[in-house]
């Protein structure tokens, strides 16, 4: 194997290093999140950071990068309160991925990667139409990383829109029946695919193959 020490990442230069140390932690989420301004202006943003915190209460949380720029996600957020979490299937990577350039905060994500709004009776934000697990998300709090100057978002789900013929019976999600994927890395998106759903593991109750 190859070993890369502090002092080998560090002088990398910064491409070769956003590749390895994004990618040698392992396949995360893909979704892309929906906000909008007070002014109704959208906006739409791949994140692959976003992770599952609890289920009593419900509670997700996801990392932005330092505010010393724009992030129009964040002023979204912070101005209503609420935002969607829309999980990117492979019908439209190409069009979620390129969510992540740098548009100026007039142009729309939506408008300028074609991906189509999909609007819900009595709420402001926006949700990805093709999008076959969508949550409503409330803003909590946000805790900043002293290390990096990013935040931690933590937020409250509120809603669970998911496609019924991806609902088990025990309400269980089957992620790879509506085609979701799982980013590597910053840019590569792989299919997801059920191996084995495990029962609980008890102590005393081994049954592991190796």
């Amino acid at each position: 194997m190859i070993c890369f020490d502090k002092t080998a990442i560090e002088t990398l230069g910064k491409v070769y290093r956003l590749n390895l140390i994004n990618s040698c932690t392992g396949f995360k989420s893909a979704n892309l999140i929906g906000t909008a301004s007070r002014e109704g202006k959208t906006n739409l943003a791949v994140f692959s950071s976003i992770t599952h915190l609890g289920s009593d209460p419900a509670l997700i949380g996801f990392i932005l990068r330092p505010t010393t720029v724009p992030r129009h996600t964040y002023t979204n957020l912070k101005d209503l309160g609420y935002f969607s979490v829309n999980a990117i299937s492979e019908r439209f990577i190409r069009s979620a991925h390129q969510t992540s350039a740098n548009y100026p905060e007039e142009v729309s994500e939506f408008e300028a990667t074609g991906i189509t709004i999909e609007w819900k009776q009595g709420i402001l934000v926006p949700f990805v139409e093709l999008s076959p697990v969508q949550l409503l998300c409330k803003y909590l709090n946000e805790y900043t990383i002293q290390e990096n100057g990013t935040l931690h978002v933590i937020a409250s789900i509120e809603k669970v829109y998911v496609n019924e013929a991806m609902l088990s019976e025990d309400y269980w999600i089957q992620l790879d029946k509506g085609g979701v994927v799982s980013i590597n890395g910053l840019d590569g998106y792989a299919k997801t695919e059920l191996i084995e759903r495990l029962p609980y593991a008890r102590v005393n109750k081994e049954n592991i193959a190796i």
